[in-house]
Parts: C-alpha cells; structure tokens; sequence
C-alpha cells in the first residue's frame, strides 16, 4: 500500500493461463470464478452494473470487500475501469497484460480515499476519527454501504450529502452550517445500534435511517431519551411509532392495493421473504390483501437476510401450483432471488410482484431475469414529476455521469433532510420531539406533487413493469 495526496492505492494480481482476449471474454461471467475477482456482469459496455470482490491483502479481512459500481471505461482485451459508490466511492483498474504463452497477469488497483481507509479501519474494529466542534449543526445518515443491503443503497449517501450541500449554499439553517456524518450499518441491527450511539455522542440533532427495518428499530431503541429524532427515510411496514421516531416512506397496504387489485380474483400467491419485521408485516397485509381480491395464497417462505441459494424456494413455488409470487426480499437477496427465478424457468410460468424493485437493484438482476417483474413505489427517476429533471442534472454535476441510480429509497432520503431542516429553521430551539410532530403535520391536505415537497408520509405511487426497454411506467395511483 503506497500512501499519496492523502489518498492510499491498494493493489493485486493474478495470473491465469489464458490469452487476455480469451480472458477479457469471461469478465463478469460465472465461468471467471475467482480469475476476475468474483466480478460480476450481464454486459461488458461503459455504464453497465458491475459488482466484485476485491482482495486488500488482509486489510478488509480474508473475505475481502465486495464493490458495487459501474464500468467507466473499456477497452476489449486490455483495460477495464469501474467507478463505486460501495462501501466507499473511488475507482478501481483492471489491466490485462500479457505473461508469456497463453497466460495473462491480471492488475487490479484501487485508489482508496481517506473515508475509504476509515471505513476499512472501522470494519476491524478500529474506532473512527471524531470530527473537531466547528459550530456546524450535525445531521446523522445512517446507510447501507456493505452487506447484502448495499445494492439497494448505493446512492443514498450521495443524495443525503446533496440535501446538506444544498442547504449550506442557501445559508444554512437559523444562520449555521449543517454537516453531515455517515455510516455503514452493513446490513446488521447490532452495528446500526452502535452507530447511532456514535451519532448521538457526536451531538447528531436528528438522525436518518436508509435501511432495513430491523436497523431502524435497533436506531429507535438506541437513541429512545436521548434527544434525538430518529427519522426512516424508506419504504417499511409501518407499525408503533412516536414523536421522536417518524417513518416515512412506501407503505405495503397502499402498494398491494396498487398491485394486487387488478389480478384476477382466482390467482394464487406465494409469499417469499425474509425472517425480519419488514416481511412479517408486508406479509401479514398480502394476506389480507389477496382475500379481498378474491385470491389465495399457496405458500410462503421466509428466508434470512444474506441468503444466496433460492433453489429450495423456487422448488416450493414450482410444487404449490402458484401463478403469482409476491417478494419482500430486498438487496442482494432479491437480486439472487429473480435471477435464479429466471435461470430455473420460473418466469415463464408464475408472474412475479416485488415490493422493493428500484433501480438499483434492478440494474444488478439484470434485463433478461427482470423481465416481467412489476412493482409500486412513490417514484422512479423516470417520472415525470415537476423538479425531477432539475435534480437529476444537479444530481450529475455534483456527482458524475457514473454515479448510480437515484431511487424511490435515496430520493426519500433526499427530501427527508430538506423536510427537517424546514421545520428546524423555522423552530431551532425546539426539541427533538416537536420536530418530529412538526414533521408528520407538514401534509394537511394534499397538495400538487412535486420533488422537495411530496407527501413522503402518504406517497403517491407509480406502477411500474419491466419490459423490452427497461422499466415503463405504467400508471399512477393516488395516494391513500
């Protein structure tokens, strides 16, 4: 590791007996195996969704660190770079050079930024660098950096740091700088919990959540009585809350609605989830939801977070004479979950509803397994809400051409901090639960939808399905 510039460049190699042509052509592929470090690609084109594991030399752990990203740059047999967001933002380059007969050393090397290092650090157990008072306002974002959340976050962060740039360049908030402190909860309630402590010995004002509900609840508990608002930023299966604890976000009831009213009223359902709150209450609504429509369900299967082998599954749903699956799965799990659906035929024969399909994840299942798939949520990049494309392009200014989607789940991120530091600016001595119910009141009657001020309570929806040209809007529906 050679450290320069306040940056660090951490690299490896590896040498296959192959022609770089040859081994160019596996890139992304499963035949690749560990060649191309787990790299993982349905086209090998500037733009497309790459996911790798990226061995550090015992730095990130003998597992090493999977990076989620895009490729930036190609060139056929020779070099390929890949720009990420995941679990830290930075760019990394593969070159493939020749090694004698039919043998290819393979380069990979990764410009690690000092978050970058932090965040390895941190993963061993080291404890952050705390931040000096420089009189800023703090605001926590708690997202999912790794872990087999990561794919549905991917652009969480950046839109979380674009609400604070954002609100720093308009003054601020009653006349200070707001700063913004991150972190991973890699997909773990427990780390979620020790963050949020983290946030709340730093003196976080408020702190929002884009992640599983499992790590919302681990964040409430934690900071219940310490002053500090607790705000979830995606869509969840709602349930308790309180002034100091607001949910914001997609809700199952309105989305099933969306989704499950317009199927004929014999369908029969199988439900496929994970073993956390989030499923059992999207669940607990599909039910419900089926019966109205004249449904039922055939079957269900919960699986854990992290689960990459839905063979078993696919089975059950194959065996139970089900002609539509609704999945609560989310991330990496959802992503293996359709992509095996597809390699095994499952497509052709069952209709498939997902709770949780957004862009980013999308773009990881690929077009082919996606094919069919339909979803609701409060917004796509696509739509045509008024403001969408001014975000967009301040979006890509700030952040590049390669930076990842902007979704239903980072948007609401987005939107989330403008909302508080609405209310905040207007009543900066108020305490955390003030805020809170000044937050869930902003929404009295419905207004013209509009990003900056959507009804992130009650979103409207889109229904969304996946065809020949990506993702196609297919109707709104109010929201309720």
């Amino acid at each position: 590791m050679d450290g320069h510039a306040m940056h660090t460049t951490v690299a490896a190699e590896r040498t296959v007996a192959l022609a770089p042509q040859e081994l160019f052509a596996l890139f992304g592929t499963p035949r690749a195996g560990g060649w191309l470090f787990g790299a993982s690609c349905d086209e090998v084109r500037a733009g497309a969704t790459v996911s790798m594991r990226l061995p550090l030399d015992g730095l990130g752990g003998d597992e090493g660190v999977d990076v989620l990203g895009r490729l930036a740059r190609v060139v056929p047999g020779v070099a390929l770079d890949v720009e990420h967001t995941q679990p830290w933002r930075g760019r990394l380059s593969l070159r493939f050079v020749p090694a004698g007969a039919q043998r290819t050393r393979i380069q990979v090397r990764a410009t690690v930024p000092p978050e970058g290092v932090h965040w390895l650090l941190h993963r061993r157990g080291i404890p952050l660098p705390e931040p000096p008072d420089d009189g800023a306002l703090r605001l926590g974002a708690v997202t999912t950096a790794s872990g087999s959340g990561a794919v549905f976050s991917v652009s969480a962060e950046l839109m979380a740091e674009l609400a604070v740039d954002e609100i720093n360049a308009d003054g601020g908030v009653a006349g200070r700088r707001v700063r913004l402190v991150t972190a991973d909860d890699a997909t773990d309630e427990r780390q979620a919990a020790r963050e949020a402590a983290r946030m709340a010995r730093l003196g976080c004002r408020a702190v929002f959540v884009n992640s599983t509900s499992a790590s919302f609840d681990a964040v409430r508990r934690r900071l219940d009585g310490t002053g500090v608002l607790v705000v979830h930023t995606v869509l969840n299966e709602g349930g308790r809350s309180s002034p100091t604890a607001v949910r914001f976000g997609e809700r199952p009831h309105a989305q099933l609605a969306a989704l499950v009213a317009p199927r004929a009223p014999s369908s029969r359902w199988f439900l496929v989830g994970q073993t956390y709150v989030w499923s059992f209450g999207a669940h607990a609504v599909a039910r419900r939801a089926v019966d109205r429509a004249g449904g039922s369900v055939a079957g269900e299967a919960l699986v854990p977070l992290g689960t990459t082998d839905f063979s078993a599954t696919i089975e059950r749903i194959l065996a139970s004479g089900a002609d539509q699956v609704l999945s609560s799965l989310v991330g990496a799990d959802e992503v293996a979950f359709e992509r095996q659906s597809e390699a095994a035929g499952l497509r052709e024969r069952v209709r498939t509803t997902s709770l949780a399909l957004e862009e980013s994840t999308l773009a990881h299942v690929g077009p082919r397994a996606a094919s069919g798939l339909r979803t609701a949520l409060g917004y796509f990049q696509d739509s045509a809400l008024p403001g969408n494309t001014a975000l967009l392009g301040r979006y890509r200014e700030a952040f590049g051409p390669w930076a990842p989607p902007v979704t239903a789940l980072s948007e609401g991120m987005y939107e989330a901090i403008h909302q508080y530091a609405r209310v905040l600016h207007a009543d900066p001595d108020g305490d955390a639960a003030a805020h809170g119910r000044a937050l869930v009141r902003r929404h009295p009657s419905r207004v013209a939808e509009a990003v900056g001020s959507r009804d992130l309570l009650r979103p409207a929806l889109y229904v969304a399905e996946i065809g020949p040209a990506g993702l196609e809007i297919v109707r709104e529906v109010a929201a309720r």
